[in-house]
Parts: structure tokens; C-alpha cells; sequence
């Protein structure tokens, strides 16, 4: 999953916030150097990730994808799924959209200091762009998957990837409904244990 799915799974806390929203750039045990309740939301990141990466409905998107993007159609399948998190927002949170990402880019800022310099690199554009409720358009998933593929080592074709979510759409979509409650019942778990 992606930025938005995983400030959505990370309940109430705000230190769970923030460690689920640096986890993909805390490496290892580097996670002990936080605050526990921190530390406790990187590997709650972690979780959702092994979670999605084992999930056959997310597979069966993954599928769709593997030839053409090989190892990047998990990433790809993550962009697409904050796109269907984002537009069936209503259906998912109690709060509008914009107001969710306003309250989450506001958390995170309140822990600036701790943020990983990579993190504190992609914050400002995050915000300045609103990247989470642009993801509800097609186009806020075609630029991010954009510049995406602009920062990767090798030839992604990440950037020509919306082709694929306009070709197979309402699949996606279906995938991405079948699967996201499971997620949400594995984080709520995570959390409560």
C-alpha cells in the first residue's frame, strides 16, 4: 500500500501515524532508536506490507501487470489501490478526504525533527501538491507514478502505467474492494494485540 492507505490503517494515534508513515524508510532495527509507540507504527507498516504482498486478490492485480513492469507492478498495484482508497473515501472514514490529509500532513509536521531526511525531502512537495487527495483523480496517480519512474535505477515504464488502470478499471476496483476491508481488519488486529 501506499501513503494514503497507510496513514488510513494507522488508527488513532499520532505516533502510530508518523512510524507507519516512515516505515518504508527506517531500515532494520533502526526503529529501536524511536519512541516505542513510533517504533511500534513502523512495524505496523511493515505488517500491512507483508500482509498486501500475500493477499490473493492483490496478486490477481499484480498478475495483470507482471509482464510488462516485473518486479515494479507491486509498486504500481499500491499507487492504483491509494487511488481507489481515495475516490471510495466516503465509503472507508468518517472525515472528508481533504480533511483527513490536512489533519495527517499536520501530525507529521509536528514531528519533523525525527523524520528521516528522505521523508523531510519528499514533505514539501507532498504537501505543497496535496498528494494524498489528489490520488483521487486518475491524473494524481499518472503524476505520481510519473515521477516514480523518473527516481527509479532502471527502465520502470512506471510512467506509462496508467494505460493498464484504464484498460482493466473496474477490475481493479473490485480487486482493490475485495481486499482493502481484509487489510483493515488485519491492521485494527495488529493494533489491538
Amino acid at each position: 500500500m501506499n501513503f494514503l492507505a497507510h496513514l488510513y490503517l494507522s488508527g488513532e494515534s499520532s505516533k502510530n501515524l508518523v512510524g507507519n508513515f516512515i516505515g518504508d524508510f527506517v531500515k532494520g532495527r533502526q526503529f529501536d532508536g524511536y519512541d516505542p509507540e513510533i517504533a511500534r507504527g513502523i512495524l505496523l507498516h511493515r505488517a500491512i506490507d507483508h500482509y498486501t504482498d500475500q493477499h490473493p486478490m492483490v496478486s490477481k492485480s499484480k498478475d495483470k501487470l507482471r509482464e510488462r513492469y516485473r518486479h515494479y507492478s507491486g509498486v504500481i498495484v499500491d499507487m492504483f489501490y491509494d487511488h481507489f482508497l481515495a475516490k471510495n473515501w466516503k465509503e472507508f472514514h468518517h472525515l472528508s478526504l481533504e480533511k483527513f490529509a490536512e489533519n495527517s500532513y499536520r501530525t507529521i509536521l509536528k514531528y519533523y525533527e525525527i523524520l528521516p531526511e528522505r521523508v523531510k525531502f519528499m514533505l514539501k512537495p507532498m504537501i505543497e501538491h496535496n498528494w494524498l487527495v489528489a490520488y483521487a483523480q486518475k491524473e494524481g496517480i499518472h503524476v505520481a507514478l510519473q515521477g516514480m519512474s523518473r527516481r527509479t535505477s532502471f527502465e520502470s515504464q512506471m510512467d506509462q502505467a496508467i494505460e493498464e488502470l484504464n484498460l482493466h478499471y473496474p477490475t481493479f476496483e473490485q480487486e482493490f474492494l475485495a481486499f482493502f476491508p481484509d487489510l483493515d481488519q488485519h491492521a485494527r488486529d495488529f493494533l489491538a494485540s
